[in-house]
């Protein structure tokens, strides 16, 4: 069963097109992750969705209901849905039992506040106050805000921003955790190996637009091949290297001239392998490491929109 359907989606502010056109299923028990670099337009994709902006045209559906019909947002349709924001809980003087317990009253059938705490790993925090807990701790608690009311559909905007990998590791098991008890997930995320390691379907945007859709494996398979890494020790023969592996690669080349790191999707992967280093050694270049590997997720991005997942804005 979906339980969110979106058909061509648009949004725009005076000239910046932050959306456009588009389309999003949603099936129930799935964690669905749109995957881009900020500026994409995730997050006012996710607001419109949340019922907080308005759309410029296309349809949406959430749980049955347009989310962008004025007054329809009762709070029984409240009730299902579990928010995560980018901006951690503001409440520093309350404890992480007092802000929960708080959060809970907003709801008709919240969880048990001791349990939450408990799934969410802050039990020796219990009493703790919020600004005194670390950042992995804040997200933690924004996550047991999102899912107190035992949502149906629990909306995640870059819910791992900022943190250290094993803070991410842990709060990526609170995300499984709560999925296996029945929860759909929307997770929007800049973290290639996040969406890899939790979503079961990914949309990739860029510039509002949706460039690719599938599994991480179906997105991985539409490059195919392997990918040749190269990293030399000398700067002074990056740009010989470069021309090297230009011959050889079968997409957009990845060359870091401040490391001396080159990453190219190749074909042939063991023919491409065998051709680059013999040509590396005639030519005295100094290797630190060569080898093949899969393709990531990354590879996948740079390979659909010609450039890395970054950008400087948020949209």
């Amino acid at each position: 069963m979906s339980l969110i359907e979106v058909k061509g989606l648009t949004k725009h502010y005076g000239d910046v097109h932050a959306v456009r056109g588009l389309d999003l299923t949603i099936e129930q028990g799935e964690i669905f992750s749109i995957l881009g670099p900020n500026g994409a337009g995730k997050t006012t994709t996710v607001e419109i969705l949340e019922g907080f902006r308005k759309r410029d045209s296309g349809s949406v559906s959430v749980l049955g209901f347009d989310p962008g019909t004025k007054g329809h947002q009762s709070r029984e349709w409240r009730d299902r849905i579990g928010i995560v924001l980018q901006t951690s809980a503001d409440a520093g003087d309350l404890t992480v039992f007092e802000t929960i317990n708080h959060f809970s009253g907003y709801y008709s059938n919240p969880r048990e506040v001791e349990e939450v705490i408990d799934s969410v790993g802050l039990q020796e925090k219990r009493d703790a106050l919020i600004r005194n807990l670390s950042g992995g701790q804040r997200r933690r608690l924004d996550v047991a805000l999102g899912i107190i009311g035992n949502p149906e559909l629990l909306f995640l905007d870059e819910p791992t921003t900022g943190l250290d990998p094993v803070s991410r590791g842990e709060l990526w098991d609170v995300i499984r955790d709560r999925v296996a008890q029945g929860t759909t997930v929307l997770l929007t995320t800049q973290y290639l190996e996040e969406a890899d390691q939790l979503a079961n379907q990914i949309v990739v945007i860029d510039h509002g637009r949706s460039i690719a859709e599938g599994t991480a494996d179906e997105l991985k398979r539409r490059i195919g091949g392997d990918h040749l890494d190269v990293h030399i020790e000398r700067q002074e023969q990056f740009e010989l290297t470069e021309t090297i592996l230009r011959n050889v690669a079968s997409g957009p080349l990845r060359a870091h001239s401040g490391d001396g790191a080159f990453s190219a999707p190749v074909k042939n992967g063991v023919q491409a392998l065998s051709q680059v280093l013999r040509e590396l050694e005639a030519q005295s270049v100094a290797i630190i490491d060569i080898g093949l590997r899969r393709p990531t997720l990354d590879d996948v991005f740079v390979e659909l929109t010609g450039h890395v997942a970054e950008e400087s804005s948020n949209v």
